[in-house]
C-alpha cells in the first residue's frame, strides 16, 4: 500500500496543500480552528504522517539520537545502559535508534553514515565494557562516548570509577575489623577495571596502614571457576597468611569464592567474608548469603551520556571524561574475622558452662 501523500489530505479536507503543511507542522497561521480540526481528521483518514526528515530540514531537529554499541545490546547486565539512554531521551521528547555492531568496524563505519544521513540530533557510542578506543572517522563532534573513553581526546566521556570501587570494597572489609583481605584479579590482558580495581585495593590497606602481602593478590579466569581456583590456592596458606576475607575482580569470580569455602566446610560470613563487584543480575543477590558488591552504574552512564549529547546537562570541556561513583550494595557476605567472633563466644561459655558449686554449709 503506497503511502499517504500530502496531497492526499489537502484533497480529503477541501484545502490546499500549503494549508495542510502549516496544520501539521504547527505553524502559526490565519487558520481556523474549525479547518485545522478538519485537516488533522482527513489525515488520520487517510494514514499521513508528516516525514521527520522534512520536519528537520524546517526545525533542524529530528527528535531522534543515534545510539551506536559493540555488543551492549545482547549484554544482559549493560542492558542498564540502554535503559537510563532511553528513559533520558524519551523524558526530552526523543528516539533512540540503536545499532549493535558485534565489533565489527564495517558495519560500525555504514552505521555512523546512516545515522548522520538520517541527521539525528546527537550521537552516543557505547561499548560494553570500560576501556580506551580509536574514536572511529565520521562522528560527530558532539558525539558522548560511554563505558569507554576516546584515545585520542577531542569528545566527553563517561566511564564507571573503578578505583574508587575498589577502595570502598577494601573499606567494607576493613571497617568490619579484617586485617588479612586477598584480592582475587582477573589474568586477562586489556581490561582497565583490573588494573583500576587493584589500584583502590592497596590505597584501601595503605589508607588502613596495612601491608601489602604480595601473597594475598592471586589471577585466574574471569569466570566461577577462576575465583574457586583463586580461593583454593589463599586457603591453602599458613593459617597465619590466610585471608580472612577476599575481594573479587567481579561477581562470578565471588561465586566461584563461595563454593571453594563451602567445600572446606566454611560459613560465609562467619570464617569468611567476601566482596565482589558488578552487582551482576541472577548472580549478587542469589548467592547463599547474598554477596555484598560494588554496582557499575550502567544505567547513571546511560542516562548521564544521553543528557549530555541533547545538551540537558552541561559537562565541562569537550574532552573531559566523568567518573561516574560505584556505590556498594551491601548484604550480608561481610562480618567480622573468625578471631572477632570467637572471643566472645569463648567468654560466653566460660560463664555459662563452669560446672555448678556445691552450695555452701548452712
Amino acid at each position: 500500500m503506497a503511502r499517504a501523500r500530502i496531497s492526499d489530505v489537502a484533497a480529503a479536507a477541501g484545502v490546499s496543500v500549503t494549508t495542510v503543511s502549516l496544520v501539521m507542522n504547527g505553524v502559526e497561521a490565519r487558520i481556523s480552528e474549525q479547518t485545522r480540526s478538519r485537516v488533522r481528521e482527513a489525515a488520520r483518514a487517510v494514514g499521513y504522517a508528516p516525514s521527520s526528515v522534512a520536519r528537520g530540514l524546517r526545525t533542524q531537529q529530528t527528535r531522534t539520537v543515534g545510539l551506536i554499541s559493540d555488543q551492549i545490546a545482547t549484554t544482559p547486565f549493560a542492558g542498564r545502559m540502554l535503559a537510563g539512554a532511553q528513559d533520558a531521551a524519551r523524558e526530552q521528547g526523543h528516539l533512540v535508534y540503536l545499532v549493535d555492531t558485534g565489533g565489527d568496524a564495517a558495519i560500525e563505519s555504514e552505521a555512523i553514515s546512516a545515522l548522520t544521513a538520517q541527521q539525528v540530533d546527537a550521537m552516543i557510542y557505547a561499548c560494553m565494557w570500560h576501556r580506551v578506543v580509536d574514536a572511529p572517522a565520521g562522528l560527530p563532534a558532539k558525539t558522548v562516548f560511554l563505558d569507554c573513553r576516546p584515545a585520542g581526546g577531542g569528545f566527553r566521556s563517561v566511564v564507571p570509577d573503578d578505583r574508587a570501587g575498589g577502595v570502598a570494597a577494601v573499606r567494607e572489609l576493613v571497617a568490619a575489623g579484617h586485617r588479612r583481605i586477598a584480592y582475587i584479579d582477573t589474568d586477562e590482558d586489556g581490561p582497565i577495571a583490573s588494573g583500576l580495581r587493584h589500584a583502590g585495593y592497596r590505597e584501601a590497606l595503605a589508607e588502613a596502614g596495612i601491608p601489602v602481602d604480595p601473597a594475598l593478590h592471586v589471577t585466574g579466569e574471569t569466570s566461577a571457576r577462576g575465583g574457586r581456583a583463586g580461593a583454593d590456592a589463599l586457603l591453602q596458606l599458613p593459617e597465619d597468611r590466610r585471608p580472612t576475607a577476599i575481594f573479587c575482580f567481579n561477581d562470578r569470580m565471588a561465586a566461584g569464592v563461595y563454593i571453594a569455602a563451602h567445600r572446606r566446610g566454611l560459613d560465609i560470613p562467619r570464617d569468611l567474608s567476601v566482596v565482589g563487584y558488578d552487582d551482576q543480575q541472577l548472580i549478587a543477590a542469589e548467592q547463599d548469603p547474598p554477596l555484598t558488591t560494588i554496582a557499575l552504574p550502567h544505567y547513571d552512564m546511560g542516562r548521564w551520556a544521553m543528557e549530555v549529547a541533547l545538551g540537558v546537562r552541561a559537562e565541562g570541556d569537550e574532552d573531559a571524561t566523568h567518573l561516574m561513583e560505584c556505590p556498594v550494595i551491601r548484604r550480608d557476605s561481610v562480618g567480622p574475622p573468625p578471631a572477632q567472633v570467637a572471643k566472645p563466644n569463648r567468654r560466653r561459655a566460660s560463664h555459662t558452662e563452669r560446672p555448678p558449686q556445691a552450695a555452701p554449709d548452712r
